[in-house]
């Protein structure tokens, strides 16, 4: 069930990121002694890239808070976008990471068919260290996708591909390790150009989410068909008139114009309409902003529209 209460939602993504932050900074100092010890160059370089995820983590947090935040007087619809920005900012990152490692990817190939006699093999402590750095990664994508499917928060979801990614990177370097102790030193630029290209594929899947978040979107059929029947259910709508949905970061902002008896009073219509909007909200738990519009409804107008 999604957390929709705001001290709750701030008080995860906080532990989120700080779990997060402190494994990074673990394993960037053990992946550079072990690259220093296990005479690796690709595990001084996971280092780095370990260190630098400190940096998109802390997008994602600053992006995650502002979102959860309340409407105020200069967002009067919320600060649910800011973390879409967020996830952009966290795409890019992923986007130059899959470039740099086809860039070394393809050095690599380029160095390994000019000959094996310049290269220093590396020691087991870098391949157990590039398969520790899988684990850990992979668990860090367990672990920060299970409270981004509780928060519905699409920068958590794309700092969880990140730290996917990282476990395909380390696949790449266990590969390019285990393949110079064996002589094929080769197999480390192939596997990382074909890592980065997976990279380049989850960060363009989080970009085509993003933007249908940020041009207004409307919801899936599927959701817009389930909300048009809980509105017609409703004994005293007699038309559903209009149904406009529009994606707006995480949340659904619905829009109806419902016909109701033309006799009834104003009171009455209205509490018809709050009605409405009580089950749409208690049922859709990403729908958040709705405005019931009432129509009156003649017989006649709609007999002769058909």
């Amino acid at each position: 069930m999604k957390i929709k209460d705001n001290k709750t939602a701030i008080k995860l993504i906080n532990k989120v990121a700080i779990v997060t932050i402190i494994v990074n900074l673990i394993l960037a100092i053990g992946k550079f002694l072990a690259g220093i010890f296990g005479n690796s160059t690709a595990m001084i370089s996971d280092a780095v890239h370990s260190s630098s995820d400190v940096l998109s983590t802390l997008i994602v947090l600053i992006g995650a808070r502002i979102a959860v935040k309340n409407e105020d007087k200069d967002h009067n619809y919320g600060h649910d976008k800011f973390e879409s920005i967020a996830s952009i900012m966290l795409a890019m990152l992923l986007f130059a990471t899959a470039l740099g490692l086809g860039y070394t990817g393809i050095k690599d190939i380029i160095f390994a068919t000019k000959g094996s006699e310049e290269f220093v093999k590396p020691t087991l402590v870098a391949l157990i260290a590039s398969i520790v750095s899988i684990v850990v990664k992979e668990c860090m994508y367990w672990y920060t996708i299970f409270y981004a499917k509780k928060l519905d928060s699409q920068a958590l979801k794309a700092d969880a591909w990140h730290h996917r990614s990282d476990a395909f990177s380390s696949i790449a370097g266990f590969v390019g390790i285990l393949g110079a102790m064996l002589g094929v030193y080769v197999l480390e630029g192939v596997a990382t150009i074909l890592i980065a290209l997976l990279i380049v594929k989850v960060s363009y899947d989080i970009v085509k989410i993003v933007i249908r978040q940020l041009t207004d979107h409307a919801a899936p059929d599927s959701l817009v068909s389930k909300i048009y029947k809980t509105i017609n259910d409703d004994e005293d709508v007699k038309n559903v008139d209009l149904l406009k949905t529009r994606i707006s970061g995480s949340i659904i902002y619905v829009e109806a114009e419902i016909a109701v008896d033309s006799s009834l009073s104003i009171v009455e219509a209205h509490e018809i309409a709050q009605r409405v909007h009580d089950k749409i909200e208690d049922t859709f738990e990403e729908v958040r902003h709705i405005v019931i519009h009432v129509n009156p409804y003649y017989a006649t107008d709609y007999n002769s529209a058909t």
